[in-house]
């Protein structure tokens, strides 16, 4: 920002009439507006990017919150889908204070621009009642409903189920015979985060904050406890293929196959084997391995294949989850439970089903196999009159 920019911007901060908080610039104004959210950091760190975004893009202009127009909304989502020059504003993940750092590790999907537009909405709402901007050019959009409505009419985010099983095949392909000892920790540790998103639905910060002892036997069957979005503490059941992994992963360790209670050690594990796995680590894992098996998927299949091999390359951590759960509804996991493992924050009238029905969610999730045929061959055994598969 020019200096004259920043005499414009103290000299507008000083005529302000009616300013409820004390802040000498946008971004003071702005810090103070996520410290709303300090009780919840995933979310402060989310919104604090899309601000952070914005305040860049106008600094660029030499322009300040209260100079954004309605006209400027369009030219801001035509960015958000296309930053440029690239070289500004793309780049992989790096701490903020690192010189390389970028604000975009790539251009927005619809999706995520929307998203965007939504928290800059309710970011200007708030700076309006505070008085540190005369309006909010937002609430102008004539199509607001449609660009601000976060809802979507369907998930379109995820691996159809043959995608998935040929996933799920290729990360179980043994390495090469003369792979490293290290080599092997890398295939079996991505095996385990693949297994884990997909069976369990997991948030990407919800698996790097894991430990060995949230996965807990009670009654003779084994939860996940995890705490969500708002500092929310929830129990999934633990399907028998992902026991199956855990006791792979933990083997690999050195440690015994099931995690005892005292065991509060991370479970995802850095090269050392002793540190955790970070979110931003834990994310290029998963972004590398769907561009490996993308890479692989295009020397087996050729242009048969190409479609698969784009949703591969797009895919992003969070597939996972919406493949995750898209599977299980198409297991035939009721609704209720399907709510109750996605920990949705508007669907916590589900709760009240929890506890009388444990068992009844247990043997549902249990359905839900990384083979493709568990939920096929429970459901025939109960229909044969044979045992509860747990």
């Amino acid at each position: 920002m020019t200096s004259t920019a920043r005499e414009q911007l103290r000299e507008a901060a000083g005529q302000r009439q009616g300013l409820h908080i004390t802040a000498g610039s946008d971004a003071e104004a702005v810090a103070q507006w996520l410290d709303e959210y300090r009780a919840s950091p995933r979310t402060r760190r989310a919104y604090r990017r899309e601000a952070q975004r914005l305040l860049l893009w106008l600094a660029e202009q030499g322009r300040g919150l209260d100079a954004l127009r309605r006209e400027d909304l369009d030219r801001f989502e035509a960015f958000l889908a296309d930053p440029r020059p690239v070289e500004r504003w793309i780049g992989p993940v790096r701490p903020r204070q690192d010189p390389r750092w970028r604000p975009f590790r790539g251009p927005l999907s619809p999706a995520s621009r929307r998203q965007s537009l939504v928290i800059l909405q309710g970011m200007f709402a708030w700076l309006v009642e505070a008085g540190w901007v005369r309006h909010n050019p937002f609430r102008l959009m004539r199509d607001k409903r449609r660009r601000l409505d976060n809802r979507q009419g369907g998930i379109e985010r995820y691996l159809e189920r043959p995608l998935w099983d040929w996933l799920w095949d290729w990360l179980n392909r043994p390495g090469e015979e003369d792979a490293s000892p290290r080599r092997r920790y890398e295939l079996t540790r991505r095996r385990l985060v693949f297994g884990f998103a997909y069976l369990l639905a997991p948030r990407i910060s919800e698996m790097s904050a894991a430990r060995m002892n949230d996965f807990q036997r009670r009654e003779g069957r084994w939860w996940w406890s995890v705490v969500g979005k708002g500092g929310k503490v929830a129990r999934i059941p633990v399907p028998p293929d992902m026991m199956a992994l855990l006791a792979e992963w933990r083997r690999t360790l050195g440690l015994s196959a099931e995690p005892p209670p005292d065991d509060a050690s991370s479970l995802l594990r850095t090269l050392d084997g002793s540190r955790g796995l970070g979110d931003n680590r834990l994310y290029r894992l998963v972004r590398d391995g769907f561009r490996e098996s993308a890479e692989a998927l295009e020397r087996e299949a050729g242009d048969t294949a190409q479609a698969e091999v784009g949703r591969l390359r797009r895919a992003s951590p969070h597939w996972l989850r919406h493949t995750a759960l898209t599977h299980q509804a198409q297991a035939g996991v009721e609704l209720r439970y399907l709510a109750a493992t996605a920990r949705h924050s508007r669907l916590d009238t589900t709760a009240r089903y929890l506890h009388a029905e444990d068992e009844e969610w247990h043997r549902q999730q249990a359905c839900h196999g990384l083979w493709g045929e568990g939920a096929r061959a429970v459901l025939a055994d109960d229909r044969d009159g044979g045992h509860e598969p747990l």
